[in-house]
């Protein structure tokens, strides 16, 4: 079955002195990176989702700034795609599935952040649209949110969200596992 990586978001404004710091985002790179080599090692395709804030009030990921570019851990080589996208879903109002279908691809394997919104928007759409979803749950990173006064620890969270994709929506496992 033929198979491919995304990953999505791993930009600047999620690392340390970004606009949006997440918690972990340097770990969860590392492991990207990893699974983007060995995906290369297989030349089997990497497509980099990339977010761009146009919506009125937006802090982080703003168009023209340095916080908008993918970190260079995970620097797309010459061949490999950039989906910008402008919403959660990284299918939603752009080519990728288009360009999935037309490469033959059934299956996806995931990454990025923030677990609790692009991932799992993305993942579920993945889903909807008929492909086989894996979730490299150590290469996702996400932050601590807060809900009518109390505060969710970010590991909670991304477990909360890890654990709502394991059925019916994805695999989810260890980077090194896929």
């Amino acid at each position: 079955m033929a198979s491919a990586l995304l990953l999505i978001d791993i930009q600047n404004d999620y690392f340390p002195g970004g606009a949006m710091e997440l918690v972990g985002m340097e770990e969860a790179s590392k492991r990207a990176a990893e699974l983007l080599n060995s995906f290369r090692e297989k030349e089997a395709l990497a497509f980099h989702i990339q977010h761009f804030s146009v919506r009125p009030g937006a802090s982080f990921f703003l168009p023209g700034t340095s916080g908008v570019e993918i970190h260079d851990r995970v620097a797309p080589s010459g061949t490999e795609l950039v989906i910008p996208k402008n919403f959660p879903n990284a299918f939603r109002a752009t080519d990728l599935y288009q360009s999935l279908s037309q490469a033959g691809i059934k299956e996806v394997t995931i990454c990025g952040a923030m677990s609790h919104m692009c991932v799992d928007a993305t993942v579920r759409a993945a889903f909807d649209h008929g492909l086989v979803c894996n979730v490299a749950q150590d290469a996702c990173a996400t932050r601590n949110l807060e809900h009518d006064g109390r505060v969710l620890d970010a590991a909670d969270v991304h477990a909360a969200f890890m654990s709502a994709l394991s059925s019916p929506y994805a695999t989810v496992a260890n980077a090194r596992d896929f």
